[in-house]
């Protein structure tokens, strides 16, 4: 008697940070998912030393015994992606194990073009970490935060060959915390990535199996906006900030950049990073203290002068010493007065 069909989705993952790997891990040991195998970058010179450093999601395939392609390009892979039949499958299987349903991608970092977007029966599918079409790009965490957003989430979208406007299959949102930064969010939204998964993957299981309709809804293109990829630079907090923007404003980089790429600001020639800020209660702080805007006072508090108001840097960290609160550092100022650098060579 030959055995029985075990019904399963055929589907390659793609991604790149430890933000994908609880997504993989849920694929891994899903009873409707036979993942053939996981695509990533190539190793790259990372840290002080430079040492090749692969991918968090190499990693993980390589300590789980998945089948791992590295490649600096997935479109020049065509041949590898159409290699679908998993080395545990046997030959009395139905020949629709080795068929390619889904390509999954999450924080790939690569592009994929027509040809690869062609290739799996229902489509190449991307999971991102905004409600789209808000903030499509490399950063939407950040920029939400940066923002002032109340909400952000996770959404499915179907891909296609303009960057992440495909039309979105399902979603699901969270509130975003009064003080949450960036590090905090992209945790939550990295477990919640898996959840929504979960999710997608018994759709699409109904769709293959039990002929259900993959019902999608398109962006709308008149609300979209757009998350580009942060640089160092990108966290200065100098006088043309201080004199433009507001202290909720300035207190939102701080929060969306940490733990990177991180805030800093120059004072009196040296780069300080900036740990943690806050909105202080005006009514505790005589008024000659409060700071004009782009300008810095250090008395009771470390108060950075914006465009409306003060804001309270709370923690901060010299080159080559460790965070100390606003006091301990201002206690270890020898000059008189402060003044903010606007640029610095990085």
């Amino acid at each position: 008697m030959p055995e029985k069909e075990i019904k399963k989705i055929n589907l390659i993952f793609c991604g790149t940070p430890d933000f994908a790997v609880p997504t993989i891990n849920l694929l891994k040991t899903h009873p409707l998912v036979n993942l053939l195998k996981i695509i990533t970058p190539l190793a790259k010179p990372a840290g002080r030393g430079y040492k090749l450093c692969n991918p968090a999601v190499a990693e993980y395939a390589v300590n789980n015994q998945i089948k791992l392609l590295q490649t600096e390009s997935i479109n020049k892979e065509v041949a590898a992606i159409c290699e679908n039949r998993n080395e545990n499958e046997n030959e009395n299987e139905n020949e629709n194990k080795n068929e390619l349903d889904i390509i999954l991608v999450l924080a790939f970092c690569q592009f994929l073009n027509s040809k690869i977007l062609q290739l799996p029966r229902f489509g190449c599918f991307n999971i991102h970490a905004s409600l789209l079409p808000k903030y499509r790009g490399a950063s939407p965490i950040q920029h939400a935060i940066l923002n002032d957003e109340k909400i952000t989430g996770i959404t499915i979208q179907k891909m296609v060959s303009q960057m992440d406007a495909g039309d979105i299959v399902l979603g699901e949102e969270i509130s975003i915390y009064e003080n949450e930064i960036g590090g905090e969010l992209t945790d939550r939204l990295k477990n919640l990535s898996a959840t929504v998964a979960d999710a997608f993957i018994n759709k699409m299981f109904d769709v293959k199996y039990n002929g259900a309709t993959l019902l999608t809804t398109p962006q709308d293109e008149k609300l979209v906006s757009y998350a580009p990829c942060l640089k160092r630079e990108d966290g200065e907090i100098n006088v043309s900030r201080l004199t433009t923007q507001s202290a909720r404003a300035i207190q939102n980089r701080i929060r969306a950049f940490a733990p990177w790429p991180g805030t800093f600001c120059i004072i009196n020639g040296k780069r300080i990073k900036i740990i943690e800020s806050s909105i202080p209660d005006y009514s505790l702080i005589p008024k000659n203290l409060l700071p004009a805007p782009g300008k810095i006072t250090k008395n009771r508090w470390l108060l950075f002068g914006c465009a409306d108001a003060a804001l309270h840097i709370t923690k901060v960290q010299q080159e080559g010493k460790k965070v100390c609160s606003d006091q301990e550092f201002i206690n270890g100022i020898r000059e008189d007065e402060l003044i903010l650098g606007d640029k610095q060579t990085l």
